[in-house]
């Protein structure tokens, strides 16, 4: 086989999106194009590597074994120009940002603000469901660098925290836990829970605080999003464990507050990742060293404006 680099980043993009119309708008490329170099491509490896039906394609039991070393043959590439890069002193060029779903409430405006001081730069934003799917992302170089809480122990990473991340339970307001003062987790118990996911960090969190105090929670429902969660806890369904975070505007206009549960906020800190094994182009670098610097200033900052409330109406 002889593939070119053309090719494997086309069937990986193909791969990707399972359709080879949107790789052509992906790759700005036509969709006849996209097809002559898949087409090469499976010549080359003489199997088929996608199943047609219609408009979407998916890969087939060659294919998944393919992208496999596809996907490590593009991350090396990448790999080797940040290297480059690295070596004629240039901060330009793309860096992708993974992202938990939690940190997305503040990951874009901290983000903005690196633009402003570096023009050249393009940022993409990935957002990974839950942490386990974001250390995915890492292991396969897709990401040059992730913002989440607990970085993954799986994978050989480098993590730096840069500021504080708290954690508590939050309710609608008149529910009869806000009553109380130095609410003890046992009564939190009593009344329903909405969680997240098993897979997410803030579900890990809250399942260790909840075993430390020998406390089994009324779980209701499971939800893998935080909007989600908010909007069933504003409608009276239960009380939730988040990232105070992400309920800064719902607390700001008075549609959830904090309940004052013994032992809580549970704090955490907020990391930048990255793979020990690679080295970042001076973009990404660049970008890493604003957040370790910046970050924890803005953090401050971004929870202060929970305390200041919108006038309505």
């Amino acid at each position: 086989m002889n593939p070119t680099f053309r090719q494997l980043r086309v069937f990986a993009e193909v791969a990707r999106l399972g359709s080879m119309a949107r790789a052509a708008e992906s790759l700005h490329l036509t969709a006849p194009a996209i097809s002559m170099q898949v087409k090469e491509l499976e010549n080359q490896v003489g199997l088929p590597l996608f199943d047609r039906e219609g408009r979407k394609v998916a890969l087939t039991t060659a294919g998944e074994y393919f992208a496999v070393y596809a996907q490590r043959l593009l991350a090396t590439l990448k790999e080797a120009g940040d290297v480059m890069a690295r070596l004629r002193h240039l901060e330009w060029g793309a860096v992708t940002v993974g992202m938990v779903s939690t940190a997305k409430y503040l990951v874009p405006p901290l983000l903005t603000r690196f633009r402003e001081a570096h023009p050249g730069v393009e940022l993409k934003l990935l957002v990974g469901h839950n942490r386990e799917h974001l250390a995915g992302l890492l292991h396969q170089g897709e990401l040059d660098l992730a913002i989440m809480g607990r970085p993954p122990r799986e994978l050989a990473t480098r993590a730096e925290p840069f500021g504080a991340h708290p954690h508590g339970f939050v309710a609608t307001p008149g529910h009869p836990l806000l009553r109380l003062e130095g609410v003890p987790l046992a009564a939190v118990a009593q009344y329903p829970l909405i969680a997240r996911e098993p897979a997410s960090g803030t579900r890990a969190l809250m399942d260790a605080l909840l075993h430390e105090a020998r406390v089994a929670p009324r779980i209701a429902m499971e939800m893998p999003s935080n909007e989600s969660i908010k909007q069933a806890v504003m409608a009276g369904m239960g009380v939730a464990f988040l990232s105070l975070h992400t309920v800064q505007l719902e607390r700001r206009t008075g549609l959830l507050e904090v309940v004052p549960v013994e032992g809580t906020p549970v704090m955490r800190t907020w990391n930048v990742v990255h793979m020990a094994a690679r080295t970042l182009s001076p973009a990404a670098e660049a970008l890493r060293y604003f957040v370790l610097e910046q970050g924890e200033a803005f953090l401050a900052g971004f929870e202060a404006s929970s305390a200041s409330p919108i006038a309505i109406g």
